[in-house]
C-alpha cells in the first residue's frame, strides 16, 4: 500500500462527513474512515486484518495504515464498524477495539448468519455475536458520530445481514454496488440472494442524486488501472453496467446469478468467516498454546 492508495473525499458542508478511503491491495478491499469535521470523531469501517491464506499468518499492515491516517489527521476513533461478516478478508474489529477503546458494531442479523455457519463448521454455540460485538444494529437504527447522525439500513443480498451506513451525503454501501464499470457484487454465498440484492440496490439508488456512494471492493476494470471506490447515485444510474436506469429486476437477477455461477470461492473465506463471526478474534488457544481453525470438507 502506498500513499496514493489513500484518498480524501471532503465534507460538502454541514451534516456531511469527511471520508478517507484506504485501498487494501491483497483483497481489493476499501477501508474507510468517516469523520465529523468539527469534533474529529471518526468511525473506522471494514478495516482489514492482513491474512496470508497459504501460511495462515496474520499482519496488521492495513490496520496500522488506517490508525496512522487517524493520527495524522487528528481523528479520534469513536466507532469500529463492519457492514457484514466478510468472506474475502479477516476483520480487524477486535484488534481495533483493543487498540482504541472504541466500541465495535455490526448488523443485528449477524445472529442468523452465525446460526447458519455454526452448522457448516459444526461449531455448536461457539460463534456468539452477542459476546463479541458491543452493539448489533437493526434496520433504521441511528447513532451519533460527533455532530453527525448516522442511519443504519439493512441491505441484504450479498449476505442476509449486510447493512449500509448513511451519514449526510455519504453512504457506505459495502458489497452491493461496485464501481459503475464493474456493476454489482456477488450474491451466492450461504444466505445470499440476487433478488434481495436488487431490492437493496434500488433502495440505495433512491437516495439524492449527489449522494456519495462508497463501495466495499474494487478489482479494477478493463481500461482502468487505478483502484476506485467513490461514485454518486447519479453516476450509477447513468453508467452502472448492472443497474443503470431502465434495467429490469428480472434481467439483473439473471445476469447476477449467471455471473455468480462462474465465480470461485474467495480463497480466504473458510478461514475468515469463523474469525469474523467472533468479531475478528481467533478461537481460544488450545493446550499447546496455539490457535486452530476448522475447515469443512466437501461442503462447498
Amino acid at each position: 500500500m502506498t500513499d496514493a492508495d489513500i484518498r480524501h473525499s471532503p465534507s460538502t458542508g454541514p451534516g456531511s462527513p469527511d471520508v478517507w478511503g484506504c485501498y487494501e491491495p491483497d483483497t481489493g478491499s476499501i477501508q474507510y474512515v468517516c469523520a465529523c469535521p468539527t469534533t474529529k470523531k471518526a468511525a473506522l469501517i471494514d478495516v482489514v486484518w492482513g491474512f496470508d491464506p497459504k501460511s495462515f499468518r496474520f499482519d496488521t499492515t492495513a490496520m496500522d495504515r488506517v490508525l496512522g491516517l487517524c493520527a495524522r489527521e487528528g481523528l479520534e476513533a469513536a466507532w469500529i464498524l463492519d457492514t457484514h461478516p466478510h468472506a474475502d478478508h479477516v476483520m480487524a474489529s477486535a484488534l481495533l477495539k483493543a487498540r482504541t477503546g472504541a466500541p465495535n458494531a455490526i448488523g443485528a442479523k449477524v445472529r442468523d448468519i452465525a446460526v447458519l455457519w455454526r452448522e457448516l463448521y459444526n461449531l455448536a454455540d461457539e460463534l456468539d455475536p452477542e459476546r463479541d460485538f458491543d452493539r448489533l444494529f437493526a434496520d433504521g437504527d441511528t447513532f451519533t458520530l460527533g455532530d453527525l447522525t448516522v442511519e443504519v439500513e439493512l441491505t441484504p443480498g450479498h449476505t442476509l445481514g449486510s447493512i449500509a451506513f448513511h451519514a449526510g451525503d455519504a453512504s457506505f454501501v459495502h458489497d452491493t454496488l461496485m464501481m459503475p464499470d464493474m456493476g454489482s457484487s456477488r450474491a451466492d454465498f450461504p444466505g445470499g440472494s440476487a433478488a434481495e440484492l436488487w431490492d437493496s440496490l434500488q433502495s440505495i439508488l433512491r437516495r439524492p442524486p449527489a449522494t456519495r456512494l462508497f463501495v466495499g471492493h474494487d478489482y479494477g476494470a478493463e481500461g482502468r488501472d487505478e483502484p476506485a471506490w467513490e461514485a454518486s447515485v447519479a453516476e450509477h444510474l447513468e453508467q452502472n453496467k448492472h443497474v443503470r436506469a431502465g434495467t429490469s429486476r428480472a434481467d439483473f437477477v439473471a445476469t447476477r446469478e449467471a455471473r455468480d455461477a462462474a465465480l470461485p470461492l474467495p480463497n480466504r473465506m473458510l478461514a475468515a468467516l469463523q474469525i469474523n463471526l467472533r468479531g475478528g478474534r481467533l478461537p481460544e488457544a488450545e493446550a499447546d498454546g496455539h490457535h486452530y481453525l476448522k475447515i469443512p470438507v466437501g461442503r462447498f
